[in-house]
């Protein structure tokens, strides 16, 4: 073998096994995250499903409360109940339905075949006496249950999420449901998000393998010294697409739990309809339209809440709009008020040239090193110095908290995540990160290079 030929090989074989390990460490960790995050979402959708038809039944209840709490039990009030539950709707397929205590159906709008009939002895294709299972979570005191029922819009049986109440003056049994086949279609849809988020990142590692091993094979046959810098390069901007990848796949996220959110508003729509409908009652049914109202107005708070601190946690939108500073200034003032543990930031020189991944990788720090401080700490006030100079930027949280031991954690396979994370985002971007802590307290410092 030739020298020109040697130096070739010696050349491409560890770029090529180098990127290969990276291709199977990157894919293993983005199954591993797609899981986690079709895990996350699932939960989220799910508790975002049960709140809705909490809030759904007490809305029915509402409806109905002035002819339920007037004491009349005659048959002509009950029906009034009823025309009033069946008149209540959300979506396709979302209903409330009434039985008795005994298991007869006394009212339900998509199936009116079944009203009179007793359904005590219903069972689902898996045997599972349905009824008897509302009817004993309703004895309980209400609450929700899953079993499977015939989706109207569909004509099938479908897995359901219903939640039921006991209306023990009339021996009732109210409550509504949720049919799961749409979480399923969106999980699925998840699903094939992820794939393709892992076949493009596969398709990208592949895409630079082929674009590196042909620079350095050109190098190697024109015998070029500068070989080996431009093999460090390409590492380098690889391992800055998969932060970059990273960071896109948060914002992904992002976006999707803010449309589950959605699922929240149809129940406040339809507090502001009953509301609406109250209004045009008497005195007493006025005045409950004004709690309506109000309870709609803090749920509405809840939800912008919500909406604020998923996105904010998941992507710092607040960093894109505001810069830097200013965004550490909120997340300092936002965890002052959540931990109750003061704060004093303080921002020195220019950090506006900065690149976009500089800003976000120092943002991410800030979070994490704050994050450490509540949970661990035990500290009574935290410093963040952000100080912009001519060669580098410093970002310095300061804490006097009971500190660790920095040195033992390192080592510790299943510990020090968060500090790993950190000292991987500043190699990254080329800065350095240093960390000092003691019984005095802990000190995190992130420096990067100021390129502007």
């Amino acid at each position: 073998m030739k020298l020109r030929q040697k130096v070739l090989f010696l050349a491409i074989a560890p770029l090529i096994l180098a990127l290969c390990a990276i291709a199977l460490a990157v894919q293993h960790q983005a199954r591993l995250l797609a899981q986690q995050q079709k895990q996350t979402i699932e939960q989220a959708y799910l508790a975002s499903k049960e709140a809705e038809l909490k809030h759904y039944v007490t809305l029915a209840s509402h409806s109905i409360a002035h002819l339920y709490q007037s004491g009349r039990t005659d048959q002509a009030t009950q029906d009034e109940a009823k025309r009033i539950l069946a008149s209540l709707s959300f979506g396709d397929d979302g209903y409330f339905f009434v039985y008795d205590m005994q298991g007869n159906s006394l009212m339900h709008p998509r199936q009116p075949e079944l009203v009179g009939r007793n359904l005590f002895e219903l069972r689902d294709a898996e045997g599972s006496p349905t009824i008897q299972r509302l009817l004993a979570r309703a004895r309980e005191g209400g609450g929700l249950e899953r079993y499977s029922w015939t989706k109207p819009s569909a004509h099938k049986e479908v897995a359901k999420l219903g939640y039921v109440i006991q209306m023990e003056k009339w021996g009732w049994m109210m409550g509504t449901g949720i049919y799961l086949d749409d979480v399923e279609m969106a999980l699925a849809k998840v699903d094939a998000q992820q794939r393709g988020n892992i076949q493009n990142t596969m398709l990208w590692i592949a895409g630079i393998a082929i674009l590196s091993a042909l620079v350095v094979a050109a190098s190697g046959l024109a015998l070029n010294v500068s070989e080996s810098r431009v093999a460090d390069a390409k590492l380098k901007a690889l391992a800055q697409r998969v932060v970059e990848s990273q960071e896109e796949e948060r914002a992904r996220l992002s976006r999707d739990l803010h449309d589950g959110i959605s699922q929240w508003l149809v129940s406040i729509k339809l507090q502001i309809e009953a509301g609406i409908i109250r209004l045009s009652g008497g005195a007493e049914q006025q005045k409950a339209a004004l709690g309506v109202f109000e309870h709609t107005a803090e749920q509405l708070n809840n939800v912008l809440g919500e909406v604020r601190r998923i996105s904010h946690n998941l992507r710092p939108a607040v960093l894109d709009d505001i810069g830097l500073a200013a965004a550490l200034a909120h997340l300092t003032e936002e965890y002052q008020q959540n931990s109750g543990t003061p704060v004093a930031f303080r921002a020195e020189g220019c950090t506006d040239g900065l690149p976009e991944m500089a800003n976000t990788v120092l943002f991410r720090i800030a979070q994490e090193a704050l994050t450490n401080i509540e949970r661990h700490a035990q500290a009574h006030k935290v410093d963040v110095l952000l100080q912009g100079g001519t060669d580098e930027v410093t970002l310095r949280i300061r804490d006097d908290g009971q500190g660790f031991d920095a040195a033992g954690i390192a080592q510790h396979p299943k510990r020090g995540i968060g500090l790993r994370n950190m000292m991987e985002r500043m190699e990254a971007i080329g800065g350095r990160f240093e960390l000092a802590s003691s019984a005095e307290g802990t000190v995190v410092t992130a420096h990067v290079p100021n390129r502007s």
